[in-house]
């Protein structure tokens, strides 16, 4: 179903920050999606990799989240189909010769019409970057990618991954973490050491600020991609107070990847632990 879900929308849209569908076969055991190739292979072997991080400086991370941004605002306000992700992260952002954004895998996405606020939907996604309204009540709207998309900007400037490890050396999550730093105004010491520097800390100090912009808890409060992008760009234009994010006080999600094992452990109450247990048994691994 997700691989004729992919053809059907992928060959509707037409954007430079969108992979390119060149083919497709259903012969065979095994149906088979042939796109562009796209040399540096996806964003997460740079951007998580110690080593290969420095590959990766700002300018070039900046031009990868408008371009991710410009391709969900053609996506979210396509006339002839308007087209949810579902899946924005790290993995699904691929990347050209010239470290171009090409947001990749749109085997969960959907499209719906024009005059509809939302779909109610099965929960389909990755932990980590699924907006709170779509987890409790199966609400999908734009702002679902959206919120992911904040997700994305944070682990681009900080070069650490939502989705943590237990075993990892950060006692917290990069969202309770970053939401930390942005109140107490230390949000420089988020950035990764391999583009930390003076020349554009404000630019970078700017999208942690529309990072948390997207991530509100409340749909209504976040931009439109559109308007995320001209916040981005619009360097001049002050920006709103973010109000607070999901997740950052009751629930620490943790994840333990042990195969295809994954566990979700509640560090609160039991009413909050009760959450966590809906929260996993809606979530479908891909």
């Amino acid at each position: 179903m997700d691989f004729f879900n992919e053809v059907r929308l992928i060959s509707s849209v037409e954007h430079k920050n969108l992979v390119r569908l060149l083919g497709c076969s259903c012969l065979g055991p095994e149906s088979l999606l042939v796109y562009e190739y796209l040399p540096n292979k996806s964003l997460d072997c740079f951007i998580f990799d110690g080593e290969r991080g420095d590959v990766l400086d700002w300018e070039k991370r900046f031009n990868i989240i408008t371009g991710t941004a410009q391709g969900l605002a053609y996506l979210h306000e396509n006339p002839k189909a308007r087209i949810i992700h579902r899946d924005i992260k790290a993995s699904n952002v691929l990347l050209d010769s010239k470290f171009q954004a090409k947001i990749a895998d749109f085997g969960l996405a959907r499209s719906f019409e024009e005059d509809k606020t939302h779909v109610s939907t099965a929960i389909a996604g990755t932990l980590g970057y699924m907006a709170p309204e779509y987890i409790a009540h199966g609400q999908l709207s734009e702002k679902a990618d959206v919120y992911s998309f904040g997700v994305l900007v944070l682990e681009i400037i900080s070069g650490r991954q939502n989705c943590r490890s237990i075993t990892s050396e950060h006692s917290q999550s990069l969202l309770t973490l970053a939401w930390n730093h942005f109140q107490t105004g230390t949000a420089e010491d988020l950035i990764d050491p391999n583009i930390r520097s003076l020349q554009h800390r404000q630019q970078m100090l700017r999208a942690v600020h529309v990072a948390f912009l997207c991530m509100q808890e409340c749909p209504n409060l976040r931009p439109s991609m559109s308007v995320c992008l001209q916040m981005l760009l619009r360097a001049e234009e002050p920006l709103p107070a973010p109000t607070n994010p999901p997740f950052t006080n009751e629930l620490t999600m943790e994840f333990d990847f042990e195969g295809d094992s994954e566990r979700l452990l509640s560090e609160t109450s039991s009413s909050a632990a009760s959450v966590a247990t809906m929260m996993y048994s809606a979530f479908y691994p891909r």
